[in-house]
């Protein structure tokens, strides 16, 4: 492969993780929003951000390759279906600590996918160099 190949076939695999950081990026910001209603007592709006933050995290869990994927995509599954269990009982019950537990894991999934971007990043800046 040259070395154009070699930066179209990373610029494509960094469109993909750049969409899974961005979809992220959106469930941190509904779980930011729907701790803005739960405390505000704004139900109705509240459920929304719910909706679409679960919306989010399960789309991510049904994409992984389970089988190419290892034991990777099995601990991510693990950890999306440990997120969408707290947001299920923050929406019922109105819960801030069940919201703020899947938050933590949400920004330490999309704290470690910035790090590999950056790596990749590097990587091809590496590359072009040569």
């Amino acid at each position: 492969m040259d070395i154009n190949g070699y930066k179209k076939t990373v610029l494509a695999n960094t469109d993909e993780v750049q969409i899974i950081f961005m979809l992220y990026e959106g469930a941190l910001n509904h779980l930011k929003i729907a701790r803005k209603k739960i405390e505000n007592g704004d139900v109705l709006t509240k459920g929304h951000h719910f909706s679409k933050v679960t919306a989010i995290i399960s789309e991510l869990s049904n994409v992984l390759d389970m089988e190419k994927g290892g034991d990777i995509s099995k601990n991510l599954r693990s950890l999306y279906e440990y997120v969408l269990q707290r947001l299920l009982y923050a929406n019922l019950n109105n819960d801030i600590q069940a919201l703020e537990d899947a938050q933590k894991v949400v920004q330490t999934i999309r704290d470690g996918w910035q790090e590999m971007m950056q790596k990749m990043k590097n990587s091809v800046e590496v590359h072009a160099a040569v």
